[in-house]
């Protein structure tokens, strides 16, 4: 692959760690799991070689650490408002771009309720001000970005959020993040907002998108923000893609019917999203335990949508991410399946930079055609965004 051009700039290197802000002890790259490498043959070797020259993107990751011990630094880390991006174990990875999803509904300086205007515009600032005194960061703003970042060696983060809840019911809203550099927003985050109804928020009925909703995805569609329904209900889903002018994301999914049940998005859901010229990306979960479940259920969805549709977005972080779900649970009150947490990690995909270097050998190992890998690696995400941005 193109040698990555890391430039040894760590987090927030601008500053004096505990005398500018205070610092928590953040996670090795491996801590917790035994590394896993897809094996290959010597020829397939050099062919992965050949494959990690193209552009590769991750639709969705939060790649940056998270605490050492999330139960007891999680909040403080949190509200000290400098997220550390995990630039060097990134450059392990034969990554261009990846859409970088922040802290979300985490972002909790001013409040512990997440979503707010002024906790999202510290994060996503915040990001943009360390990557700014990185060389290896390029700051994504279009297609171009992403080509160059191959070209050079460098990494693009797509400044992305999961939920639009921040817009409220300010329309205008939508053109400050843009100009803040956000690229992709979601619709939802679980919980219904001014824009739609959210997918763990259904009481009797599927309230769907609503009229400002309609009026925010025009929006989206004017200013070039790509538009994403992760975690929105299937009606919601499905109206965003029967207004939307432009191709429609899904940025972490499973299919219901690939045996993932009511956590996936159902077969018209996904063709909804297809027949936009969108793309779906699959999430990495813990109910599938290793690589090749994984990816048998990427190849379910191919089977379901057609590949010219299909990417990867796992959605994986540096760090104990079952330990966060139980941080979360008990803050939120509710309780976790215990099939959520029956495996830890998935096995070759315990965060992205293992999921990077596994994903182009498997399907290397499995023979797929240069053309092919190509679109799933990154190519039909190009191909949406250059219609979008």
């Amino acid at each position: 692959m193109t040698e990555k051009q890391f430039d040894g700039y760590e987090a927030y290197d601008y500053l004096v760690a505990d005398e500018d802000y205070r610092t928590v002890e953040l996670p090795e790259m491996h801590a917790g799991f035994e590394p896993h490498e897809v094996e290959l043959t010597a020829e397939q070797e050099q062919r992965v070689e050949e494959v990690n020259e193209e552009t590769i993107i991750s639709l969705h990751e939060h790649p940056f650490y998270f605490p050492k011990d999330v139960h007891e630094d999680l909040w403080d880390y949190i509200r000290e408002g400098r997220i550390h991006a995990a630039y060097e174990d990134l450059s392990k990875a034969p990554l261009d771009a990846v859409f970088d999803f922040h802290l979300d509904g985490l972002s909790g300086i001013h409040s512990k309720h997440g979503w707010k205007w002024d906790d999202i515009v510290s994060d996503v600032a915040m990001r943009a001000a360390d990557q700014a005194h990185s060389d290896y960061a390029i700051r994504c703003g279009d297609v171009d970005d992403i080509h160059r970042a191959n070209e050079e060696g460098k990494l693009a983060f797509v400044p992305a959020l999961e939920s639009a809840a921040m817009v409220e019911n300010e329309l205008d809203r939508i053109d400050l993040l843009y100009g803040m550099g956000i690229r992709l927003m979601g619709v939802t985050y679980n919980a219904s907002n001014s824009i739609g109804t959210g997918q763990g928020d259904i009481y009797e009925r599927d309230g769907g998108l609503t009229s400002f909703g309609v009026d925010a995805v025009h929006r989206m569609n004017d200013v070039g923000m790509a538009v994403s329904t992760s975690h929105s209900s299937p009606q919601t889903t499905l109206d965003v893609c029967e207004v939307s002018e432009k191709p429609v994301f899904d940025t972490h999914a499973l299919a219901q019917t690939g045996g993932m049940n009511q956590r996936g998005s159902s077969d018209e859901a996904l063709q909804a999203l297809a027949d936009t010229g969108g793309v779906i990306g699959v999430l990495s979960s813990t109910h599938l335990p290793d690589i090749e479940t994984y990816m048998e259920h990427f190849e379910y969805m191919v089977d379901l949508v057609g590949i010219d549709h299909v990417v990867f977005g796992p959605d994986v972080l540096y760090g104990d991410h079952t330990a966060l779900l139980e941080v979360l649970a008990t803050f939120h009150g509710v309780e976790l399946p215990d099939s959520t947490m029956e495996n830890p990690y998935v096995k070759g995909l315990e965060n992205p930079t293992e999921a990077w270097q596994n994903i182009p050998r498997w399907l290397v190992k499995e023979d797929y055609s240069d053309d092919d890998i190509r679109k799933v690696l990154g190519g039909n995400i190009l191909r949406a965004l250059d219609e979008v941005w």
